[in-house]
């Protein structure tokens, strides 16, 4: 049997509301192993998907560490260094700038605190439905131009689960080692 999205998902799904604060999320997203969050409307009451899954509320985008950044320092001047070092599984992304001093840096943290999350998402989000193939979820993930380290898993427009890059090697080295 060919592995499908709702095989590899998580459907335990930390997200943030587009009218969340940036420190709010900023503040959420310290506290996280990983980096960035689905962002949903969400709905009044718990609802269920035509295929049985509980809905997370409907998926309108995005907000990750690089747009978070992004929002404090202009790409041009942002250098992203990847640091992954033994015994650490996965690597940690450092964004630093030398040509800003502290003061740039609280005036514009400042600046952009209150700004709602629906500012500075990204809408135009990549998914796949839980009868997604593992080669679907593959593609989206290897897609070269987005750094894609989390796939959401959409039913019906509404937020049902993701799946993260981990989850696939770890399928992936599942099957290899058979039964």
């Amino acid at each position: 049997m060919e592995l499908q999205a709702k095989d590899l998902m998580t459907t335990d799904v930390e997200t943030v509301n587009p009218d969340d604060e940036v420190s709010h999320v900023l503040t959420r997203l310290a506290q996280a192993h990983f980096t960035g969050f689905p962002v949903v409307e969400e709905p009044e009451t718990e609802t269920e998907t035509s295929g049985g899954y509980r809905a997370r509320g409907e998926l309108v985008g995005v907000v990750t560490q690089r747009d978070l950044v992004e929002i404090f320092q202009p790409s041009d001047r942002t250098l992203w260094i990847p640091v992954g070092l033994p015994p650490f599984l996965e690597t940690v992304e450092y964004a630093i700038d030398l040509s800003w001093d502290e003061l740039d840096t609280e005036l514009d943290l400042a600046k952009h605190a209150g700004r709602p999350v629906r500012e500075i998402m990204t809408e135009d989000v990549l998914t796949v439905t839980p009868d997604a193939s593992l080669d679907d979820v593959l593609d989206v993930l290897a897609a070269d131009e987005r750094d894609v380290n989390r796939v959401p898993v959409v039913e019906d427009g509404q937020l049902v689960g993701i799946v993260t890059r981990q989850d696939v090697l770890l399928a992936i080295r599942e099957e290899r080692r058979g039964p």
